[in-house]
């Protein structure tokens, strides 16, 4: 069945002309610099937690730097955490003192980024987690990420927490200027009311919403490694925005954080883009606003690895459903055809049954080279239709990592067996 990219439409499908964003976590936690967690995990108390406001003054903050970062990794908006689980507000909030304009730093972080996204043209989107540490309207139970009790002081009631939330919320949607996405967390309590995602979109025409808040939203949110589905579907039927950190610990900024391999994250963007789904790369700042060396060091693999194969992903439309029994995936655009190499090849060849034709040219696009092919009788193939296929050999499996390479094969006609499935969107329009 042929898989044309995805389009809501209307003014959303900015979000479908994006596909690679910048998500960032950063808050007070960043203090501590283990996880952005820390007062769940560590089982703080709120006032064994709070000096870490106190502390909190991020003299190297230059949201200029960090979209520069953003914009040579390939990455076209940026999701930015304006309240984590722990209720910190990173914005000028009337409805709280426990906020980054009451730190030593004074100033709205989120109004700075925003006034930034805006001079560059770069859609800004907004995380909000529903658990809130520090606000006393709020239930806890016990639940993920929450106290097991309401602590001294409070007074659970689930309305007055939702008015305090749609009032948050507003202030969100009102005073930042344009936002382009809403991005729910930590909606532990199963809270349902369609009417604030309807406001939302009433304040932000063109906004995209996820499906972990107040209804299903716009599009789904697979996390990390976790979400099967992503593997077994050669394309998505529906919205996706597939999210991981190039930290393996932690969200947040973490001293000595383990980060992922090039390889694992060349691989895990590149599937999710082929498969036409969006991908959000996060990075953590350091509590002083910058980012961290490593985290700098592999956005910029990530983004000359972007340049070079850009072209397979961006603006090309899924086409593994046509592949049998394949590790490779592919995408077309026009008469050309992408194979996607998302994992270290097992063999030194790639079988791409049942095309059968020979293009006129291949090349892979990381390297420039040629790639070798031709169109083999495989013994394998002794009882298939047909029993003959293009295969790309000769790979150099055992020199090097080469997840994240596409080979692009140019076809004067495209093979029959493709033509049901669609030539890709062509250039893409601004934002």
């Amino acid at each position: 069945m042929a898989n044309a990219l995805f389009r809501f439409g209307d003014e959303r499908d900015w979000f479908m002309r994006a596909r690679f964003g910048l998500f960032l976590h950063w808050g007070i936690y960043a203090v501590a610099g283990w996880h952005e967690q820390h007062m769940y995990l560590r089982q703080m108390t709120r006032k064994a937690y709070a000096p870490f406001a106190r502390r909190f003054n991020p003299a190297r903050f230059n949201p200029d730097e960090w979209l520069d970062i953003a914009e040579a990794a390939g990455m076209r908006y940026v999701c930015f955490t304006a309240k984590h689980i722990d209720g910190f507000c990173m914005w000028d909030t009337a409805l709280t003192d426990f906020k980054v304009t009451r730190t030593p730093y004074g100033r709205d972080v989120l109004a700075m980024l925003a006034d930034a996204c805006r001079r560059r043209g770069i859609p800004l989107c907004i995380y909000y987690s529903v658990v809130d540490g520090s606000q006393q309207n709020y239930p806890h139970a016990g639940r993920a990420y929450e106290f097991p009790a309401p602590q001294p002081g409070d007074r659970p009631d689930v309305e007055k927490y939702m008015e305090f939330l749609k009032c948050q919320v507003r202030e969100l949607c009102t005073g930042y200027g344009k936002i382009h996405g809403f991005w729910w967390d930590a909606n532990v309590l199963g809270l349902r009311d369609p009417s604030v995602n309807a406001m939302i979109r009433g304040l932000q025409p063109g906004i995209v919403i996820n499906n972990r808040g107040m209804d299903e939203g716009d599009f789904g949110t697979p996390e990390r490694d976790w979400d099967e589905f992503v593997n077994s579907e050669p394309a998505f039927a529906r919205p996706i925005e597939a999210c991981q950190s190039l930290g393996f610990q932690s969200w947040g900024w973490r001293r000595n954080e383990d980060y992922y391999s090039e390889a694992h994250l060349l691989g895990s963007i590149q599937k999710i883009l082929a498969k036409g789904g969006n991908f959000l790369l996060n990075v953590g700042p350091r509590a002083d606003g910058a980012f961290p060396g490593a985290a700098k060091r592999l956005l910029s693999r990530i983004g000359a690895w972007h340049a070079a194969v850009k072209e397979a992903l961006l603006d090309a439309a899924p086409a593994s459903g046509l592949l049998s029994g394949s590790d490779a995936l592919l995408t077309r655009r026009g008469n050309n055809l992408y194979v996607h190499l998302h994992r270290q090849p097992i063999a030194d060849a790639v079988y791409l049954h049942p095309i059968a034709d020979l293009p006129r040219r291949a090349i892979v696009l990381n390297t420039g080279r040629a790639a070798r092919v031709d169109v083999a009788d495989l013994p394998r193939l002794h009882a298939a239709a047909p029993n003959r296929c293009l295969r790309i050999f000769r790979l150099p499996i055992n020199k090097q990592s080469l997840a994240g390479w596409v080979i692009k094969l140019e076809f004067d006609r495209l093979p029959a067996c493709l033509e049901d499935y669609p030539a890709g969107a062509g250039a893409a329009p601004g934002f």
